[in-house]
């Protein structure tokens, strides 16, 4: 069981000037063979372990990483959290995924700094006004959290934006959804990492897939850079290989 960050473990370890702190996960070797075996150690990676072992229950998982964890596109990506999105089955999946979000440092036990401090939307013509006012309301009829500000509206929600009239883009209104906002992606990795590997998930880094190994329709296993992984069950988390 790991230990829980709390205020009480900051002052503790403060007293050893932080050089105590229990590694987040380990790094062990990859064993021969895997119920599962997930390739690239970003966000829908390690999420997808994590998972797999909470929800259903999977012990011999493994997730390869051809780097190091939270060093990918994961770290690099826009950090926007939001549900306002047009049609209904994109704003049902991405409004679940943000009701997670709302959980998510505190069933991790690891800070994944989620602001929900709002996502605006600026109009700036007559066509963007209409776009915009019809996202708002196919929002509302799902249930979503959406308003549409008028100009002084935007500016009182955010005074930093410039409204003069007299710019060459001015701004004629907006969209606002407040429970959406940012969250440091990396962090998010590495809580997932952390929760993965309390589970049993092994984490294993600087371990790039090299080929699939198959007999007919049936997967035996991936070829890496540490060697042959015997699986029956893989899925491959990464942009591109």
């Amino acid at each position: 069981m790991k230990n829980k960050y709390s205020i009480f473990s900051l002052i503790k370890n403060a007293f050893s000037y932080h050089e105590n702190w229990e590694k987040a996960w380990k790094d062990p070797e990859p064993k021969k063979e895997y119920d599962a075996v997930i390739v690239g150690g970003g966000g829908h990676g390690l999420a997808t372990a994590y998972y797999l072992a909470k929800k259903h229950n999977m012990k011999n998982i493994a997730v390869v990483e051809k780097g190091w964890i939270g060093g990918g596109n994961t770290g690099r990506n826009t950090t926007i959290i939001r549900s306002n999105y047009l049609w209904d089955a994109s704003a049902g999946l991405y409004d679940h995924a943000l009701k997670i979000w709302e959980g998510l440092s505190q069933e991790l036990n690891y800070n994944v700094m989620f602001s929900q401090r709002g996502v605006m939307n600026l109009a700036h013509n007559l066509q963007d006004v209409r776009d915009l006012k019809r996202r708002t309301h196919a929002n509302r009829l799902n249930g979503i959290d959406a308003v549409y500000l008028n100009t002084d509206e935007v500016k009182k929600f955010c005074p930093i934006i410039n409204t003069s009239q007299d710019i060459r883009y001015p701004v004629l209104g907006g969209t606002l959804q407040r429970r959406a906002g940012t969250a440091r992606h990396d962090a998010v990795a590495w809580g997932y990492a952390r929760g993965a590997d309390e589970m049993g998930v092994d984490i294993i880094q600087n371990c790039e897939l090299k080929g699939i190994k198959r007999n007919g329709d049936t997967v035996e296993g991936i070829e890496t850079t540490k060697g042959f992984i015997k699986t029956k069950n893989w899925c491959c988390s990464c942009w591109s290989l």
